[in-house]
C-alpha cells in the first residue's frame, strides 16, 4: 500500500475529551482503560476529524465530588516559593 491511499484523520477535540474522559473513568473506578478505547465508535466528521459516538459516561458520587475538589486545590508540582 502507498502514502497516497492513506486517507490522513486526526482526532477532533472532541474525541481527544472522550479519551481523557475513558482514562478519568478508568481512574475513578480502578479499571482497565482498554476495553472503553476498544469499543469507541469513531466517525469521519468531513474535515478528516474523528469524532466518538459513544464517548464514556463517567459517574461520580458527592464524596468522589468532594475528593476531586479537594484534590484540583492542591499543587500537582512544587512552585518556586515552595524551596
Amino acid at each position: 500500500m502507498s502514502d497516497t491511499n492513506l486517507n490522513e484523520l486526526h482526532l477532533s477535540d472532541q474525541a481527544l475529551g472522550a479519551v481523557m474522559m475513558a482514562l478519568q473513568k478508568s481512574l475513578l473506578e480502578q479499571s482497565d482503560i482498554v476495553p472503553v478505547l476498544k469499543s469507541f465508535k469513531l466517525v469521519d466528521d468531513g474535515a478528516g476529524n474523528l469524532v466518538v459516538t459513544n464517548p464514556p459516561l463517567v459517574k461520580v458520587s458527592h464524596d468522589d465530588v468532594d475528593t476531586l475538589s479537594t484534590a484540583a486545590e492542591e499543587p500537582i508540582m512544587p512552585r518556586e516559593e515552595d524551596f
